[in-house]
């Protein structure tokens, strides 16, 4: 009895201390906040009335982001209706970095440059440049799938020369390396577009030869393993790569996509992780490039009509004098249309992706973008609105008031800052500094990981 009796009194004095001690902390607490809120002086105290237009223009900020009445405040809207309440003066760090940021902000918001941010992605394209490597999975000519995993000995052609070019260019760059402890990324080689024309695969057997490929280079080298394929990346352009790493998951979650198909609406790509890459169809140097004066017509298209977004374009234009719209292939020269046209449409197709946005920047034409979830080209990069309209498939009907709408100065502008970023849509025999391949060896330069293992 007297055990007993001695735990019931221990089991109620524990509770009791416990409440003791919680009460000493709260009320140190109160008294610790009361002190620090009565040492600012009298003037920083702020009363707010919703009801009173006069106080409410306290909290106007001018364009340098300061209080108008009081720049050495900072005043902030509460949610009750009136009180009287002290503000700490602001860390003099915060300030100046909230005044930094702002003017940022501002920049971006006011930018007509053809880049998001010239003076970072120089210095950014020069650190890369001189320390980006790459190591490619080894393989040789007589390899039996030397056709996809090596470069091809000729000029790439046709709709997606892009992944064969960018091989080609790779390959004789400056940013391979021998030696993988160096590597930022790992480059795994195999082309889609050859392994659809390859009859021992097809478009039925991408899948398996991708899965097949990652298990060979998982168990024949540590690099792989090491980070979940993280640090590696390939490169698509043909229509068929969204769905080719469906057998081997982890390429597509973990790795970096460098793809022409690049749509927020598909599960397969993310943006950022992933990166979007113009689709070229090559063409040998410059073109004479019509002036503003000399394109008559307001807007053109031509195409096949393999999408809702397509048929609805023509549609509804297919009876305008400005606004030229083709089923299929035209009759006359399709550069003649792209030179006499102040803007050219790209529309969605099959894909989201097409080479028409290429083709009009490449004669001169501030291109159109009719193509919902489209992750634009280089856009980390390029200040698409600088360049080219981009419209919502909804406001088809209205697109020719759209156009219109746009000052001819505002036009010209547009167009002279199509001829600024040319260079950047343009594949070479030898890669020139800004021309596509660099801007997507940029690309990779930003996603590459910055935690490299010791092995």
């Amino acid at each position: 009895m007297a055990v007993s009796s001695l735990w019931n009194r221990g089991s109620l004095i524990k509770p009791l201390i416990v409440a003791l001690i919680t009460s000493t902390l709260i009320t140190f607490y109160i008294f610790s906040t009361s002190r620090l809120l009565l040492q600012h002086p009298p003037h920083q105290t702020w009363n707010h009335n919703l009801d009173s237009s006069a106080k409410l223009r306290v909290f106007v900020v001018d364009r340098h982001n300061k209080p108008k009445q009081d720049d050495e405040s900072v005043t902030l809207l509460l949610a009750n209706t009136s009180s009287s309440l002290p503000f700490p003066q602001p860390f003099p760090f915060a300030k100046a970095h909230l005044q930094q940021y702002t003017h940022q902000l501002e920049k971006l918001v006011r930018n007509n440059d053809v880049l998001h941010d010239k003076d970072l992605f120089k210095k950014e394209y020069k650190e890369m440049n001189k320390s980006l490597k790459i190591f490619v999975y080894p393989h040789k000519k007589h390899d039996p799938f030397a056709n996809v995993l090596l470069p091809v000995d000729h000029e790439p052609t046709g709709n997606y020369a892009s992944e064969s070019y960018f091989k080609k260019a790779l390959y004789k760059s400056h940013f391979i390396t021998n030696d993988p402890k160096e590597a930022d990324l790992f480059y795994l080689p195999f082309s889609i577009a050859s392994l659809r024309n390859d009859k021992r695969v097809g478009v039925g057997g991408i899948q398996d030869f991708v899965k097949k490929y990652v298990v060979e280079i998982s168990e024949k080298y540590p690099y792989w393993n090491r980070s979940g394929g993280a640090d590696h990346f390939y490169v698509a352009c043909h229509s068929v790569g969204r769905s080719a790493m469906e057998k081997a998951i982890h390429v597509k979650l973990n790795s970096i996509q460098v793809v022409c198909s690049s749509s927020y609406y598909l599960s397969g790509y993310v943006p950022h992780k992933d990166a979007s890459i113009p689709q070229i169809w090559p063409r040998k140097g410059a073109t004479t490039i019509n002036g503003p004066s000399l394109r008559k017509k307001l807007a053109f298209f031509a195409g096949a009509m393999n999408s809702r977004v397509r048929e609805n374009l023509v549609e509804t234009w297919k009876n305008d004098s400005e606004i030229i719209v083709h089923r299929g292939r035209m009759k006359t020269p399709y550069s003649e249309a792209l030179l006499g046209s102040k803007y050219c449409i790209h529309a969605k197709g099959f894909e989201i992706n097409t080479a028409r946005v290429s083709d009009a920047i490449y004669y001169g034409c501030v291109p159109v973008i009719l193509a919902d979830h489209y992750d634009l080209p280089f856009a980390d990069i390029l200040n698409w609105k600088s360049f080219s309209v981009i419209v919502s498939s909804l406001d088809i009907p209205k697109l020719k008031q759209i156009l219109e709408e746009i000052e001819y100065d505002h036009y010209v502008k547009l167009q002279q800052n199509v001829m600024q970023v040319q260079k950047h849509f343009q594949w070479n025999s030898f890669s020139k500094d800004f021309d596509v391949f660099y801007m997507i060896m940029y690309e990779l330069w930003i996603r590459r990981s910055h935690l490299r293992q010791i092995y």
